[in-house]
């Protein structure tokens, strides 16, 4: 293995065309023709050019063509997790469907889990409407056990389902034999498979979806930071931008806001990237179908098989930094980027001497209750979204439909979800959120390590970690 891991965002480089799009890696901020923000004559302005503000504004769109939308970005579209995430569209959700279900009951816990399922499909059609089909594939999610206690854990969250309604066709286990034809790991006892997930080039679809609302119209800002957001006015490094309506879509970023800074923690995951595999080798180990993978350790990593026969692996680790701060130098960590490799090679030896050649990273927003939100206001006129601890993707398209449909007045089913309105409570104060978080890291991988020489369930763990985390 290399020891120096070139450190770039694989989703940010040019990596050739698809259906003709070239895809534009954008590495700094464009260039805007703006001199004054009293130019900006808006109807709804939203802060943030990740997937939960850009979704918001195509789907305003879609409902209200005549609004006049601007999007304001302090560095550039996607620069946050939009850009630089595992490229997993999941019906995954932070908060279990168990933990929906005893406060909301079962009915409903369905059916936010059919909106989910049905947003990977929405996710996935507009990829190709946006003309990058050829860099998705809809081949599921599998995870697989590779150990007793994981086996026992995969189980046991499937008999949960189960009891709660979720189908066979929706959610089931698979031997071994059936696991290796679509992720062939070492030790592999079996796995759970759900077809509801679709490998994504995330930087592709951030782009193309902000190419495809300016061109409707949207004006997106980039170089401007918020400060603060106020009833009618959004205020920031450039002056106030007036607005009868404005959206909060900063995801981790939030806690650079005025006054929120316990509002969500920035917890990074980092990343890895191989070269281009040989697809024979390739498709040996993970099947051409794309499944997006992992297995059920308690120090969460997350994979999948890229459009160009790469393998992009991320995974948690890194730690939070004291009092939420967010800084550049913490999106690598040549630890972590070499933890990531060799567990990589661990899962699949066959890569052998298979080059390391990308390493990035960036924060997520974590609420204290690992549960995410949508809100809006129609008096003060604001709205919010975020709070995905991960597993946005998917999650910011059911979003931005539901703002949308808040905003322009409309009932529909999406915004009758609980997660709508609703309010995680803040984290503790310094010192305590930096003790308790990291404590919980250095718990999960002890608990793997534990699992690995015992072969049993680190049960004791699991608890505390359930307890911080609101399972």
């Amino acid at each position: 293995m290399n020891d120096e891991i070139p450190l770039a965002c694989l989703w940010d480089e040019f990596t050739g065309s698809t259906e003709g799009l070239e895809i534009d890696p954008r590495p700094v901020a464009g260039s805007n023709d703006l001199d004054d923000l009293d130019d900006l004559d808006a109807d709804v302005v939203i802060v943030g050019a990740g997937f939960t503000g850009l979704w918001t504004a195509h789907y305003l769109n879609v409902i209200e063509p005549g609004l006049r939308v601007v999007m304001i970005e302090s560095r550039r579209v996607g620069f946050g997790a939009s850009g630089r995430n595992g490229g997993w569209s999941s019906a995954v959700l932070p908060m279990s469907l168990g933990s929906l279900a005893r406060e909301h009951g079962p009915e409903v816990a369905l059916s936010f889990d059919r909106a989910m399922v049905e947003s990977v499909d929405e996710v996935v059609s507009q990829a190709h409407r946006l003309g990058i089909g050829g860099t998705v594939a809809k081949g599921g999610y599998v995870q697989v056990a590779r150990s007793e206690p994981q086996w026992e854990r995969m189980q046991e969250s499937v008999r949960q389902a189960r009891a709660l309604g979720v189908s066979e066709e929706d959610l089931r286990l698979l031997d071994r034999e059936a696991t290796t034809p679509l992720v062939d790991t070492t030790n592999s006892l079996g796995s759970v498979f759900t077809p509801h997930c679709a490998a994504i080039h995330p930087g592709a679809l951030v782009r193309s979806l902000a190419d495809d609302v300016r061109s409707r119209g949207v004006r997106i800002v980039e170089g401007v930071t918020a400060l603060a957001l106020e009833p009618g006015v959004v205020l920031t490094d450039r002056g106030p931008i007036r607005a009868p309506v404005s959206v909060r879509a900063t995801e981790a970023f939030t806690a650079r806001l005025r006054g929120s800074r316990r509002r969500v923690l920035p917890l990074y995951s980092l990343m890895v990237a191989t070269e281009p595999i040989d697809r024979e080798l390739l498709d040996s180990l993970i099947s051409p179908s794309r499944p997006t993978f992992n297995d059920a350790r308690n120090l969460i990593v997350y994979g999948q098989r890229t459009y160009d026969d790469r393998i992009a692996f991320g995974g948690r680790g890194a730690p939070y930094h004291y009092a939420s701060r967010i800084d550049q130098r913490f999106d690598t960590d040549p630890r972590v980027a070499r933890h990531l490799a060799s567990s990589l090679r661990e899962m699949f030896p066959a890569l052998g001497d298979v080059r390391i050649t990308h390493h990035w990273g960036g924060p997520l927003g974590a609420p204290r209750d690992w549960s995410c939100s949508v809100d809006f206001d129609p008096g003060s006129g604001m709205g919010s979204a975020g709070g995905y601890v991960g597993d946005g993707v998917t999650t910011t398209n059911l979003a931005g439909r539901t703002l949308a449909d808040l905003i322009t007045g409309r009932s529909s089913g999406i915004t009758q979800l609980p997660w709508v309105g609703h309010r995680s409570r803040g984290w503790e104060p310094e010192p305590v959120r930096w003790l308790a978080v990291n404590a919980m890291t250095r718990l999960a991988a002890l608990a793997d390590r534990r699992e690995l020489r015992t072969g049993r369930r680190a049960r004791v763990i699991e608890r505390v970690m359930d307890s911080v985390l609101g399972d």
